[in-house]
């Protein structure tokens, strides 16, 4: 989706040389070759239109973009693999990290150090050799930073928590070009904003986060009929009331695309799953199972014991760019009258355009920060509901915007920030955060970035400041 045109602003040929020659990687302007490939996302509904890209290679690259930036008076984006399509970074500096890949695992401590490009399919692979286990997301193909500075709902998220509780360390430059080291010990206030306030206060150019001791997992998906999907629904919502936090699970409708690349048994089709991911002993997980598989004939079922470097196929995420536009919310119980209502609007018979209506189980691990305290909001919430919807935004009411609406009773008010498209607004963003975290957070920001150069996100806007009082 093209954003209204802003003209970019003219640089000197000196200027741009001298950034060039201050970074190890490429520097392009509009229209020189390799500009539109370098600032393109996985989601394609936004197109950049940037008025300079750096390619950085490491965290001077970034810190000299980011000084041109202000010395310019130019806003800052930054992109690894642009999964979440926040805002059209037209005018701005975009910084993308994609080259910065380097990983070092501490079997010792249990810990990745990871720099700002790595995607968790790199950690994925490179903890499997110690028996040790990312908090990723359902598809490793996401950058690993952006993830879990937004919080990081993780495929074993009941087990272990949001990613950004197990963050040990991050290196971030600021907007006055500096790159600081931020721990709980080293300027703990920006480090308790960065997990969970995401790209607000800076750009992360490394992260040290936990690893978990997980070799195998008992995982996949039950695929049933899209039929099924009154009795699979009710059926899960009784089922997750007794799970224990070892069992981490989503309900997914899916209306799947006729793509040959799909399996035969799902191509074209509407389906009901459920994705299972135990983290216990594999005969423990079958009989958890167990009444799921009794409520009938699944389509494909490739819920077993898998080793962790497997667990991208549990929910089968695209992995190839397009267009999706996705709207989310958190829930408290939902009973009878939820679940009728959600299937009339996205069920069988009910002609939804959507080709996504997941809801994630909560709880577990996820209601108390697990290492330290941070911003990752809504905590209280049992049931993340997530949208995806292919192609652009239609016009007219849209059928998301109906879904939440309807669902709104059984809303918590609260929403997952990582899970917000661009249509998003202030006050969706501030629904990611509890009041008294929000206001926090827009007084850090205040004090790191007054001018609100990195606001080409999510944003949250710096605090307004006494009279007499400076950042």
């Amino acid at each position: 989706m093209r954003s209204a045109v802003q003209h970019p602003p003219h640089f000197h040929a000196d200027q741009v040389a001298g950034l060039a020659a201050a970074v190890r990687g490429p520097v392009l302007l509009p229209g020189q070759d390799g500009y539109a490939e370098e600032g393109a996302g996985f989601n394609t509904l936004l197109e950049h239109r940037p008025a300079l890209v750096v390619g950085a290679t490491g965290a001077a690259d970034v810190a000299a973009a980011v000084r041109f930036a202000a010395g310019h008076g130019l806003p800052v984006a930054v992109q690894a693999t642009g999964h979440g399509a926040a805002r059209a970074a037209d005018g701005a500096v975009l910084v993308s990290t994609r080259r910065m890949t380097g990983l070092r695992i501490a079997p010792d401590r249990s810990t990745a150090r990871m720099a700002a490009g790595v995607l968790w399919e790199q950690v994925i692979h490179e903890g499997a050799a110690y028996g040790l286990a990312p908090l990723n997301g359902s598809s490793p193909l996401v950058g690993a930073v952006s993830y879990a500075l937004g919080g990081g709902l993780a495929v074993l998220a009941r087990t272990f928590g949001y990613a950004a509780d197990h963050i040990r360390g991050l290196d971030v430059v600021t907007a006055d070009g500096v790159l600081r080291q931020v721990d709980e010990e080293r300027e703990p206030e920006l480090f308790w904003g960065l997990c969970g306030g995401k790209g607000n206060f800076g750009i992360v150019t490394s992260m040290e986060i936990g690893l978990m001791p997980v070799r195998r997992v008992y995982g996949g998906a039950l695929t049933f009929d899209g039929a099924m999907a009154p009795a699979v629904l009710r059926a899960w919502l009784e089922w997750t009331a007794l799970v224990p936090r070892e069992m981490s699970s989503s309900l997914a409708l899916v209306r799947f695309p006729d793509d040959p690349a799909l399996p035969a048994e799902i191509r074209g089709r509407f389906v009901t799953q459920v994705r299972i991911a135990f983290t216990g002993a594999a005969t423990e997980g079958a009989q958890l199972v167990m009444p799921l598989r009794e409520l009938g004939e699944r389509v494909l079922d490739t819920v077993r014991e898998m080793p962790y470097a497997e667990v991208a196929s549990i929910h089968g995420d695209p992995t190839e760019p397009y267009t999706y536009h996705e709207r989310t919310m958190m829930l408290g119980e939902l009973d009878r009258a939820a679940a009728g209502r959600l299937l009339a609007l996205a069920g069988p018979g009910s002609g939804c355009s959507l080709g996504l209506v997941e809801l994630r189980h909560l709880g577990g691990a996820l209601r108390h920060p697990v290492r330290h305290e941070n911003a990752v909001g809504n905590r209280d919430a049992r049931y993340c509901l997530l949208t995806v919807a292919p192609g652009p935004r239609p016009a007219g009411q849209r059928p998301d915007d109906l879904l939440l609406d309807r669902l709104a009773p059984w809303a918590t008010g609260g929403k997952y920030l990582n899970f917000l498209d661009s249509s998003a607004g202030e006050e969706q963003v501030r629904a990611a955060f509890t009041p008294d975290a929000y206001a926090r957070l827009a007084a850090l920001k205040a004090r790191y970035d007054p001018g609100n150069m990195f606001r080409v996100n999510h944003n949250i806007a710096p605090a307004a400041l006494p009279s007499g009082v400076s950042a």
